[in-house]
Order: structure tokens, then C-alpha cells, then sequence
């Protein structure tokens, strides 16, 4: 890129100092015009040299603002030149080298924590003192139903007290809020974190999803309390049933030596109801013992189309019987699921015949059109299915208890059905939830989707 300048130099010094010794010389002699002739030669070596010199410097400038301007397209040249500026050159294009993978690997460093970001569940967002939003990742816009923000003012849309609320939070509070929408309720945990970056002050806003947690904690305090009692009443139940077993027996037995007598009448009366009642109760334990015992998910690719033309094909003997119809809604491609393909089977089944039941089987119904729908729903982060009914919607008085084991409102009813069902969709990492929408009712079954990510 640049000539030798070596040479130049030593030619310029060589000249500089032959010029000096003549001028002197000349002056002294008093041979002015020579001398003035000499002297500008000096002036003009030292000039010269000084240029020279200069560009020994000006590769490195070069350099320096090449790196502050985002410039890395330059070489080098290390041909036609002195050994020493062949030497200058190499050690300037290997720093350019170490310059430019080090920007890369800044590129790379920022692309892999940014997609990590985007990834958690947990909402983050990255504001300025001033409450100018720098960032936020997609799970916080999620939470907040919100498709963009530039500053916290907006989140005027979500709740009146949201603004003041985030941009006077400090580190170590952890204020709870709530979110409500058209299809749940959101609780929320805050938390600020404050960081200095050059000089600038930033504030880092978590914001943390604790309602699936509490939901997931409670549900394993029913199933010890399940598992407690279950055992409890098996083992006190199970030797009167024995018991009452061996004494109808023994009794039935003998049946021709006492015939006629009431006091055997009575006594066999009253084993064969014992014995009846502690069957009953063992029956319903049973039903309970399985809400203890559903295996781990056995993960495999499942047909989504062909799962719900599944459940369509198992119940529609319950949907016809009460009137009903039911029909798949399809909108774009279906994705595949990973699941245990039983478990969901199971899942789906119940909540159609719930919903086949909410239409009731009298005369007269206020539901001209009793239709179930089964929709999927699919976006990058989850999919969910929902099974829609347009039947009669769930007193609001008994919507905190629908998911709690042992409350049900049915005569011949357990109580586990949907706590089951949501107990199976945590073991898939999803959830089941419950929301109304254009006088719909929907049980939507959530479907976490986990992919690879390349950077």
C-alpha cells in the first residue's frame, strides 16, 4: 500500500548533514550566497525528513481509524518495501486479525446471550433512568399483552398504576401484580436489578410468572394429601371387607340350621350392607389411587390431525346423545406434538364429554345450536388445543375449585377429572387452562415447544 521509506530517510539524513557542514564551512568563510544556498538545503533535508518520519507513523493512524470507524475491508502491504516496513506491516495486519476475531466473537457473544434472552420465560426489560425502554424480550411482551414498547408510560394500556409502579420500583422489592385478559389471569412477580454501563445507569426489570409455580405447588400438596389417605383408609378398610366376607360366609353356611330365625336374618342384613359400603368406598379410593400413579409421559411424534379425528371418533356417541355437534377447526398447518399419546387421548376425551355434558340432555334447551369445537392453535413458543362448547358456561361461584381434586359438581362424579388432566399436562410441561371468549367456553390444553437454536 505504502512505498519504501527507508532509503529516503538515510538519503535525506546524509544530505542534511553534508548541507550543515558546507553551510557552516561557507559562512564562515564569508561566502554568503553559497551559505544561504546550503542553509535552504538543510531546511529543505530537515523538512523532508520530518515528512518522511511521519509516514513511518502513518500506517498506525491508518489503523486507528480504520477500528473506529467499523472499517476491517484494508491489507496491508508487505511487498516492494524495506525489511523493516515488510516487519511494520505483518505486526499491523496481525493486530488487525486479533482486532477483527475479537469483534466476532463480540457478534457471536451478543447474537447467543440476545437469543437466550428472547428464550426464557422470564420477562426482561432493560430501561434507562428515565424510563426509555432499551429492551424487551418477547416473554415480557407476552405477559403483558403488549406487541412493542419504547417507554414505560405505555404500560398505561395494561393497568393505570403500572407506569409509576415499574419506573419507581427499587432492588429488592418484589411487588405482585396481576394481569388480566380474555383467557386468564396472570400473577406477577417484579424485581430491578441496576447496572452502570460507560457512564450510563440502567435498570433491569424481571418479571417472573408465579402463578404456574403456585399452581404446580399445590398441586403437589393434594397429591401427598391423596397418597396419605388413600393409604390410610386402604389399610383400615381393607380387613373389614375381609372380615364381613368371611363372616357372610361362615353365616350362609349354616343358613338351614338358623332358617326363619330374624336375629340371622338381621345379621346377614347387615354384613351384606358392610360389605357393600366398604367395596363402594374401596372402589372410589381406587379412583383416587390414580391420580397418584400416572406414569412419566413416554415422549413421541404424534399426528395432531389424526389425534383429534381420534377423539372425535370416541365421542361422538356422547355428543350425538346429547344433541351436539362437533367439528375440527383448522386454520394454516397443524404441528405435530410431542406427547405421550394415551395420556393426551385421555385428556381430550374427558374434556369433550364435559363438554357434551354442559349442553344437558332435557327438552327445551336455550342452545338452538349445540356445537363443540376442537382448534389448534400454534404460534413459535407453544401450541395450544383448545376444545370450545357454546353450552351452559361455568357458574362463576365454582370457577377457583374446577382443577381442585375431590370437588366436583356432578351427582356420580369424583372429583379428579380435570385436576387429573392438569396433572398430566404438567407432567408434559404444559398446563390446562380455563377462559370464555365470544360466549364460548375453552379448556385449552398448552403445549410448550422446546427447539435448538443456532447462532
Amino acid at each position: 500500500m505504502f512505498k519504501s521509506i527507508e532509503y529516503k530517510l538515510i538519503t535525506y539524513l546524509l544530505v542534511l548533514m553534508v548541507a550543515l557542514m558546507a553551510a557552516t564551512l561557507l559562512f564562515v568563510r564569508e561566502e554568503i550566497i553559497y551559505g544561504v544556498v546550503c542553509a535552504a538545503i538543510v531546511i529543505f533535508s530537515l523538512f523532508r525528513l520530518f515528512k518522511n518520519y511521519r509516514k513511518f507513523n502513518k500506517n498506525i493512524l491508518f489503523l486507528l481509524n480504520a477500528m473506529e470507524n467499523g472499517d476491517y475491508s484494508f491489507h496491508f502491504s508487505t511487498t516492494r518495501m524495506s525489511l523493516r516496513e515488510k516487519e511494520l506491516n505483518r505486526m499491523l495486519n496481525r493486530i488487525k486479525g486479533i482486532l477483527v476475531k475479537a469483534r466476532r466473537e463480540i457478534i457471536e457473544n451478543e447474537e447467543f446471550l440476545g437469543t437466550i434472552v428472547e428464550s426464557v420465560s422470564t420477562g426482561i426489560i432493560i430501561t434507562d433512568e428515565d424510563g426509555f425502554v432499551r429492551n424487551a424480550n418477547r416473554s415480557a411482551m407476552e405477559l403483558l399483552g403488549l406487541s412493542s414498547i419504547s417507554h414505560l408510560n405505555q404500560l398505561r394500556n395494561v393497568d393505570e398504576s403500572f407506569p409509576s409502579l415499574f419506573l419507581n420500583l427499587k432492588p429488592g422489592e418484589a411487588p405482585l401484580v396481576k394481569i388480566a385478559n380474555e383467557r386468564e389471569e396472570t400473577e406477577l412477580s417484579l424485581h430491578l436489578t441496576k447496572i452502570v454501563i460507560s457512564g450510563t445507569s440502567f435498570r433491569i426489570i424481571t418479571l417472573n410468572n408465579i402463578g404456574s409455580e403456585l399452581e404446580a405447588k399445590e398441586m403437589e400438596s393434594w397429591i401427598r394429601l391423596i397418597r396419605v389417605m388413600t393409604h390410610e383408609i386402604m389399610n383400615s378398610i381393607a380387613p373389614i371387607t375381609s372380615l364381613s366376607e368371611s363372616l357372610l360366609f361362615s353365616f350362609r353356611s349354616h343358613s338351614a340350621e338358623v332358617s326363619g330365625n330374624s336375629l340371622y336374618l338381621n345379621t346377614v342384613d347387615a354384613l351384606e350392607t358392610i360389605n357393600a359400603t366398604t367395596k363402594g368406598l374401596l372402589n372410589f379410593v381406587e379412583s383416587y389411587r390414580q391420580f397418584t400413579r400416572i406414569p412419566q409421559p413416554q415422549i413421541a411424534l404424534i399426528d395432531t390431525r389424526l389425534l383429534l379425528e381420534k377423539v372425535v371418533g370416541l365421542c361422538s356417541a356422547k355428543i350425538e346423545e346429547q344433541g351436539g355437534t362437533v367439528q375440527i377447526i383448522q386454520k394454516g398447518d397443524m404441528p405435530p406434538l410431542y406427547a405421550d399419546e394415551s395420556q393426551v387421548l385421555q385428556v381430550l376425551v374427558n374434556l369433550v364429554k364435559n363438554a357434551a355434558e354442559a349442553f344437558g340432555s332435557g327438552e327445551g334447551e336455550a342452545y338452538s345450536e349445540k356445537s363443540i369445537e376442537l382448534a389448534v392453535i400454534a404460534s413459535s413458543r407453544q401450541t395450544v388445543i383448545e376444545v370450545r362448547n357454546n353450552g351452559a358456561p361455568i357458574p362463576q361461584e365454582i370457577l377457583p375449585h374446577i382443577f381442585v381434586p375431590f370437588f366436583t359438581t356432578k351427582e356420580s362424579g369424583s372429583g379428579i377429572g380435570l385436576s387429573l388432566s392438569r396433572y398430566i399436562m404438567r407432567l408434559h410441561g404444559g398446563n390446562l387452562k380455563h377462559y370464555t371468549a365470544g360466549g364460548w367456553t375453552i379448556f385449552g390444553m398448552v403445549f410448550c415447544k422446546v427447539s435448538p437454536v443456532q447462532v
